[in-house]
């Protein structure tokens, strides 16, 4: 049996195709601000007044820094010019890129060479957030971005 295609047909036909991207766009917005990790800074004015003067401190510590995941540790190595450096934490957070869900505060224990910490972390990336004070009084602070080792 045939039947005529006819005006309402078509209507029906866009107002579906057009609530469901309605319906997919509402769903991702939704997600996206429920998963939202919030700000950075509170005034990002005022943070911006001393930047580069706290930048310019951070470089001249002249500090290499590198971590990275091994079985359920975290390791950080943190030198100068070759020789481990001994930092003060007073912020370590390990945690997704988008989502403040799985963050753990991490607590260090310096074993003359590297930091290690015990974390629980599964594939896919990891961030590092980093805020730790020079024997100078220096704030040092970083994000790094971790994969773990296979």
């Amino acid at each position: 049996m045939i039947t005529e295609l006819k005006g309402w047909h078509v209507l029906a036909m866009f107002g579906s195709a057009f609530g469901i991207i309605i319906a997919v766009n509402v769903t991702l917005a939704l997600n996206a601000v429920a998963s939202f990790p919030g700000l950075e800074v509170k005034n990002s004015y005022v943070a911006s007044q001393s930047f580069d003067r706290d930048r310019r401190a951070q470089q001249a510590l002249d500090w290499e820094v590198d971590a990275w995941l091994q079985d359920d540790l975290l390791i950080l190595r943190i030198t100068r010019d070759g020789a481990p450096v001994q930092a003060k934490f007073e912020q370590a957070l390990l945690g997704r890129p988008t989502s403040v869900k799985a963050d753990q505060a991490l607590m260090f224990d310096f074993d003359g060479a590297v930091y290690v910490a015990p974390v629980t972390a599964g594939p896919g990336n990891w961030n590092l957030r980093l805020k730790a004070r020079a024997p100078d009084g220096t704030l040092f602070s970083r994000r790094i971005v971790l994969r773990p080792t296979q």
